[in-house]
């Protein structure tokens, strides 16, 4: 979805990816796309809080029943006594979904077994940090061939096309740190409630394992620097070669930058990759960093 492109279009382009997943989510996104008052409402946000997830989020945090028709939604906003508006502006979506971890360890087991050194984890976005605990889960890579599973913990499902480089073992993760501009505390129990409101509705397996991923993360907290990832990044890298071969990673965060920063982000993890200052492992949609993508196969269609 482009945060800065058409907003009809990335409510409609939003529907097209809930399709399946949600259909409550699904019929909202159509909504808002087809409906004139609701979108200049939402004109009249910052362009990156226009967003479906948060907004919708936003809704729900003050009774939008969801599962629920898109009048619900509609009513929520353009009956609104300014607290949704407050909600949108002062909060973010900062999902913190564990599952993408089954697409990410794979890699991290490349760069362990190639480095033969334990992992030292930099997280660029971590939300709340849950992420960070790769070695604190069960991996269920389901394909062709059959189940490929791995690890002791809650289950992180995968369903595989095609060939990936399964590790032996589990990374082992010597330090782990992240950087955000707002970083979550997991003993701040509303900003858990928040994390959870995010969690789409019909999805409550997503529920339950960001319940068990909170349990894990607060048994540990998790290093959070708070700050801009352009500014604070180079230093936690230096922090963190003490620890380990490090890896610094992100999941569906690099969006958020604006297309400039984003040009930012990419010449400066390609300058630490180049002077073998880390690895770097990127799950971004294709359009997000286009001159990294240029440099991978082939997406599967």
């Amino acid at each position: 979805m482009d945060l800065y492109g058409d907003l009809g279009g990335l409510y409609l382009d939003f529907a097209d990816h809930a399709a399946g997943q949600s259909t409550c989510f699904e019929a909202w996104a159509r909504g808002v796309a087809a409906d004139p008052d609701v979108l200049a409402w939402l004109e009249r946000l910052p362009v990156l809080k226009r967003q479906p997830n948060l907004v919708f989020a936003a809704a729900r945090w003050h009774g939008a029943p969801a599962p629920g028709p898109y009048t619900g939604l509609r009513q929520a906003l353009l009956g609104d006594d300014g607290r949704v508006v407050a909600t949108i502006l002062g909060r973010r979506t900062q999902t913190n979904e564990v599952g993408r971890l089954a697409t990410l360890v794979p890699a991290f087991g490349v760069a362990a077994r190639d480095s033969g050194e334990a992992l030292a984890l930099v997280e660029v976005g971590p939300s709340a940090g849950l992420c960070l605990y790769p070695d604190r889960y069960r991996y269920r890579w389901r394909g062709p061939d059959g189940e490929t599973v791995l690890g002791v913990g809650p289950d992180l499902p995968c369903r595989v096309d095609g060939p990936v480089p399964f590790p032996q073992d589990v990374p082992e993760v010597a330090w782990r740190a992240g950087v955000d501009l707002h970083p979550l505390s997991v003993q701040d129990q509303e900003s858990m409630d928040w994390l959870e409101t995010l969690v789409w509705p019909e999805q409550e397996d997503r529920r339950i394992r960001l319940r068990a991923a909170i349990d894990i993360a607060a048994a540990e907290p998790p290093y959070l620097v708070r700050g801009d990832l352009l500014d604070e990044l180079p230093a936690l890298v230096a922090e963190a070669e003490a620890f380990g071969r490090v890896v610094v990673f992100h999941s569906a965060v690099i969006a958020y930058l604006e297309p400039a920063d984003r040009r930012r982000f990419a010449d400066l993890m390609q300058g630490l990759v180049a002077a073998d200052a880390c690895h770097w492992v990127s799950n971004e949609a294709p359009g997000v960093l286009p001159g990294v993508t240029a440099t991978a196969p082939a997406a599967p269609t």
